[in-house]
């Protein structure tokens, strides 16, 4: 089982000092991975909650913390496909070369209509956009000339260089629905779980993807299941996964791992309490869960 932690991302706690103390502490303590989220817009009166209404970019939030690691993952989970896919390209593209090939790239196909409005896409036939977005990705990290004329893309020939060093980023895709999976088991190098998704039920979705890769001849092996932790740090145990004392979510991690999860990330943002928090308190907190649940 990998572990990871999420950088503060979300609300008072999100500075920059406090991602780069977050960000050398885990990789100091051993942690594999850290990760952001993105969020483009809170819909006024919306009832998203406080870890929505105010989100720092994920992909220059990573740039920041690669420069202060070395050799912990830097991952987003996820960005989703209503931004166009030659700009971000070219931005994974660069944050995989400085930052020396440490990049995992979740792709989501989005779910709220305001920043499908906002964006200027259409929020219909999100499936088949996502997988064109993820083909003109790999197209843009690979062929000398990328030239591209599909149902939702143009690009007429060009070169788009630099190409990423030492190779292009992993690429993860999100979704729940059976469809979903098997279009992550088809496309991607991995899949990752919704801060919504019931972690009760997701061994089923790990068996449906390994079928799925097994009927493609893929190696199962080197596909990753992450699962975003929406870690909550309680002094009495809940029913809910990963919520409870320290004990429990250890315990509750080991468990995931047994199902076929092979990477799980604390997420903090998404524990309510921490975002609406001070930002010294918040620190505080997850300073403390830092250390406890360390791999």
């Amino acid at each position: 089982m990998r572990v990871g932690f999420a950088v503060p991302q979300s609300g008072p706690w999100a500075t920059p000092e406090n991602m780069r103390r977050i960000a050398v502490r885990a990789e100091e303590l051993g942690y594999d991975a850290l990760w952001t989220f993105q969020r483009l817009v809170y819909p006024v009166g919306h009832l998203m909650g406080p870890t929505y209404r105010a989100v720092h970019d994920p992909l220059i939030t990573l740039a920041h913390v690669s420069a202060v690691t070395s050799r912990i993952e830097l991952g987003v989970a996820v960005i989703n496909a209503y931004v166009q896919p030659i700009v971000l390209a070219k931005q994974l593209a660069t944050l995989q070369t400085v930052s020396g090939g440490r990049v995992t790239a979740g792709i989501g196909l989005g779910w709220l209509p305001e920043e499908f409005e906002a964006t200027g896409v259409e929020m219909t036939r999100r499936g088949r956009r996502g997988e064109e977005f993820v083909e003109l990705l790999r197209k843009a990290w690979a062929d000398d000339v990328v030239e591209h004329s599909g149902e939702f893309y143009r690009v007429p020939a060009s070169h788009i260089d630099p190409k990423p060093v030492p190779g292009p980023p992993r690429v993860l895709l999100g979704g729940t629905a059976e469809v979903a999976l098997r279009r992550a088991a088809r496309l991607a190098d991995g899949w990752v779980s919704s801060s919504r998704e019931d972690l009760s039920a997701i061994a089923g979705r790990v068996r449906l993807i390994k079928a799925e890769l097994a009927g493609a001849g893929r190696d199962a092996e080197a596909f990753r299941f992450v699962c975003r932790g929406v870690t909550q740090v309680r002094e009495a145990d809940e029913d809910r996964p990963l919520t409870g004392t320290y004990d429990k979510i250890r315990n509750d991690v080991a468990a995931l791992a047994e199902q076929g999860v092979t990477d799980v990330f604390h997420d903090l943002n998404f524990d309510r309490e921490i975002p609406s928090s001070d930002a010294g308190e918040a620190m505080r907190r997850a300073e403390e869960a830092l250390e406890a649940l360390a791999p």
